[in-house]
């Protein structure tokens, strides 16, 4: 007899274990559902429990029989939560050659084909299909970015907000741990789209009259100023207008206090024959230490569900379970990446407390065999980090921090981040001691400069910290790229930085005896990268006589930088033209020059 005590539910045998005679919300995922602070739906079911709200999950539907996943729960009593799961469902699917892969890391034994392509859409379609008059609320990374127009490397077109396709009532964008909450107790007295539109960090569609009433209100006081985007026509008719928007929409995510309401025309509806808006309200402010250590506090169970019990390990989760997060948000811009614009430039990091109250029960855990395997965020040494001078950063328009060289007002101090590794290394229950702790996230080794004002050193220190402690003898780190032209398209620093990193690493370890290998990561067929930089690059790693192991070809994803060049041939910022390697041979021959 399995255990569901304490497991959110996802049977409508397990509902009727716990005496409920409804169910408020029900979350609907692309992934197994996985009770961890590292998958998003765990995340947002145990906000809506502490909230009060009775919250049932239903994990990888089957969308090809009757439905019977889909209706075992009837309806919710406020909406549905749909998610494609931790990772875009067309990245999860597809290599950057697009063919379909083999294999699932959020899927009991790997096993492939338990969610659609489009996942957040097709679930989307089927509950308003079976339940129209139950609000259906779109989150996570897939309808996030796909929240307006974008390019979609898989059909080689531009594609309308997901609004549009899925018929979903709203987007949660972005991180959805305030939002979520506010749209249940909004929708708790019933379906009312007045008070769903005046809520922040959502996107919906408006018809004519709601956005010439939005304009006209353009100064009030909840309002703020409003931005009219080019329409989804006119970008697939002039490739300018779409990179047009795309500065638009990412200055604005990338400014510390945007008070836009953004909105874009989308075309007649096809019901109506009337003009249709996308409407996304700006985000709501950089969260607090503690909202975010209120989310990794709640009671995970920290493992797969029992209905998993006997099916085959998940890799994502095996990889993950001993892992800590340590801070949320990325100020490194990279052209290529969706965590800035997912997640937020500005930086929130977690209280020591509440990550050492993490620790401690990561160690009281049975699968625990003495190994942290990583204690870190998007960039592990962003702990802490930001403006010096808060006012600084309130007038600053940059995407990013750190390129095309450091921000003077960047505080690059490690030593709260080296005191966290100290103190983390002391946690124990139990009797059961931590061995090592690994650094598995990424390191920005453009942050390790003096700071100016205090000659602080301390990026020096955080790398010996890093090598001599919290390896496993290899250091993995990306410099993407060696010419420097390239690197500036993809926001990443000089080849130089990387150049000098190796250099101190060398002599880090030949003082110390150690045969740690130093392991650099690089991308083929970016925009602006031609066949020639990468024979370029082969020949200046082969000279430094470093251990390449990996070079990945640039999947173009949507709201990224690289993925509007990619499609205009253009920096959208600077008009300049650039060559793209497009087909698979041009592809095949980049990637060719890593392995010669």
């Amino acid at each position: 007899m399995k255990n569901f005590d304490g497991w959110l539910p996802t049977s409508a045998k397990e509902v009727a274990a716990l005496g409920w005679d409804a169910v408020d919300v029900i979350l609907v995922s692309g992934d197994a559902y996985i009770d961890h602070p590292s998958f998003g739906i765990a995340v947002i079911a145990r906000l809506l429990e502490a909230e009060g709200f009775r919250v049932a999950v239903i994990p990888q539907p089957n969308w090809q029989d009757d439905l019977r996943d889909f209706k075992k729960l009837g309806a919710p009593r406020l909406f549905f939560g749909v998610s494609a799961g931790a990772m875009d469902s067309m990245m999860n699917h597809y290599t950057a050659a697009k063919r379909l892969r083999s294999d699932d890391a959020y899927t009991p034994s790997s096993k492939a084909g338990r969610r659609p392509d489009r996942a957040a859409t097709i679930y989307s379609r089927i509950l308003k299909q079976l339940y129209p008059h139950t609000p259906v609320v779109l989150g996570g990374i897939e309808a996030s970015l796909r929240r307006l127009t974008h390019y979609d490397y898989w059909d080689d077109a531009l594609r309308p907000s997901i609004l549009v396709d899925s018929g979903a009532d709203i987007v949660a964008y972005g991180m959805g741990e305030v939002s979520i909450v506010k749209i249940a107790k909004a929708l708790r007295n019933g379906f009312n789209t007045n008070l769903l539109h005046q809520l922040p960090q959502v996107a919906f569609l408006a018809d004519k009259a709601y956005v010439e009433r939005l304009e006209a209100a353009k100064n009030d006081h909840f309002w703020g100023r409003f931005l009219r985007l080019n329409s989804y026509e006119e970008c697939r008719a002039d490739k300018r207008k779409f990179a047009e928007n795309f500065t638009r929409i990412e200055t604005e995510s990338n400014l510390l206090h945007p008070s836009h309401t953004l909105v874009e025309p989308i075309g007649a509806d096809r019901l109506s024959g009337d003009n249709q808006y996308v409407v996304v309200t700006s985000p709501h402010p950089v969260m607090t230490s503690e909202q975010l250590d209120r989310a990794f506090d709640l009671p995970y169970k920290r493992a797969p569900h029992p209905r998993y019990d006997g099916k085959g390990d998940i890799p994502a989760w095996e990889m993950i379970r001993n892992s800590i997060t340590s801070h949320r948000g990325c100020f490194g811009g990279c052209s290529f990446c969706t965590i800035s614009a997912h997640q937020g430039k500005f930086i929130t990091s977690r209280s020591e407390a509440s990550i050492l109250r993490e620790v401690q029960h990561v160690v009281s855990m049975p699968y625990f065999k003495g190994y942290i395997s990583d204690l870190g965020g998007p960039s592990a040494n962003m702990y802490s980090l930001g403006g010096k001078d808060i006012t600084l950063c309130e007038k600053c328009r940059r995407p990013s921090c750190l390129t095309p060289k450091p921000c003077p007002n960047l505080d690059r101090n490690h030593d709260r981040l080296l005191n966290l590794y100290a103190l983390a290394k002391n946690v124990k229950k139990f009797d059961t001691p931590i061995k090592k702790i690994f650094i598995g996230s990424g390191i920005r080794y453009d942050l390790f400069g003096r700071n100016a004002d205090s000659g602080s050193n301390s990026g020096a220190e955080y790398l010996r910290e890093v090598i001599l402690n919290h390896t496993s003898g290899r250091l993995k780190v990306a410099p993407e790229h060696t010419e420097d032209h390239v690197l500036r398209l993809m926001r990443k620093p000089a080849w130089a930085e990387f150049e000098k990193l190796n250099a101190d690493f060398r002599k880090i370890c030949e003082n110390q005896g150690l045969k740690t290998q130093l392991i650099p990561y690089f991308v083929s067929s970016h925009p602006g990268c031609t066949e020639h930089d990468m024979q370029q690059l082969a020949q200046k790693t082969r000279r430094l006589k470093l251990h390449t192991e990996q070079v990945q070809d640039l999947t173009p994803t949507p709201m990224t930088l690289a993925s509007v060049m990619f499609y205009t041939g253009e920096d959208p910022y600077t008009g300049e033209k650039l060559y793209v390697a497009r087909t698979t041979e041009e592809k095949r021959r980049q990637k060719g020059w890593f392995f010669r």
